[in-house]
């Protein structure tokens, strides 16, 4: 019998080292729930199985982790690449997290993030690339083109209390805070073959982020929460000028 997506490219056959994420979700609760409460609001709307893109707001630096360990599902993260130095190397890429040029094409990420989702696992993106308002202002097209090339659902996240008000970029969750994680309904894009065509993939990328735009809005209702404002003025988080922004989607 021929092997599971043997017909992939080798680097496309890698699987992100993932030892570390199942042991470390459960003693992870343990841990951050001495700081902060972490609720799961609408979680049955990830599907129990096969491959699933979460897409997140990004707003602190806290919110890959609370991501990673308290979803319904582990989750394998798209992580810009800055973050694997020394230590946290090793670290991050034995809990599954998938380094991420930013600045310039990286079709090794794609190619890992493809493996995830053909063997039935889940996928975890910030379209909007850098932390900052957690508004989907900006949006990067990624999660739409892996929806396209797999025909896994997305899957639209949004985190509340992971960054006060006017607090930098680093700055982690205020004790004692809630920190509120709210699942939408998961949008099915066509799937579609080689050539993808940059101009169907904006198109697709408009059409989920008005998916979750409006997510964003029933969450906010659902929870009678706000997002923290964007980042101090001395805080930009670095971000490559590509994506969707409100102009070209409107």
């Amino acid at each position: 019998m021929t092997p599971p997506n043997a017909e992939l490219p080798r680097s496309a056959r890698w699987h992100p080292a993932r030892y570390l994420l199942y042991p470390l979700r459960g003693l992870g609760r343990a841990v951050i729930r001495r700081r902060v409460k972490v609720r799961i609001v609408d979680g049955h709307k990830l599907p129990a199985k096969g491959g699933v893109i979460l897409a997140c707001n990004h707003v602190g630096v806290a919110d890959g982790p609370l991501l990673a360990i308290f979803a319904p599902r582990p989750v394998h993260s798209l992580t810009k690449q800055e973050m694997f130095k020394g230590p946290m190397n090793r670290f991050l890429l034995s809990s599954g997290q998938i380094p991420l040029d930013r600045f310039n094409p990286d079709p090794l990420a794609v190619k890992r993030c493809l493996r995830v989702l053909r063997s039935g696992n889940v996928v975890g993106i910030f379209p909007e690339g850098s932390r900052g308002a957690g508004e989907f202002d900006r949006f990067h097209t990624g999660a739409a083109y892996l929806s396209m090339v797999t025909g896994a659902p997305v899957v639209p996240v949004v985190q509340f209390g992971t960054r006060e008000p006017g607090a930098g970029s680093h700055a982690l969750p205020a004790k004692g805070i809630t920190v509120d994680m709210v699942f939408g309904d998961p949008i099915q894009l066509p799937k579609v073959p080689w050539p993808r065509r940059k101009s169907e993939v904006a198109a697709r990328s408009i059409q989920l982020r008005k998916h979750l735009l409006a997510h964003l809005d029933h969450a906010k209702a659902r929870t009678g929460r706000t997002l923290p404002g964007p980042l101090p003025g001395s805080e930009i988080d670095p971000d490559p000028a590509t994506g969707i922004t409100d102009m070209e989607a409107s």
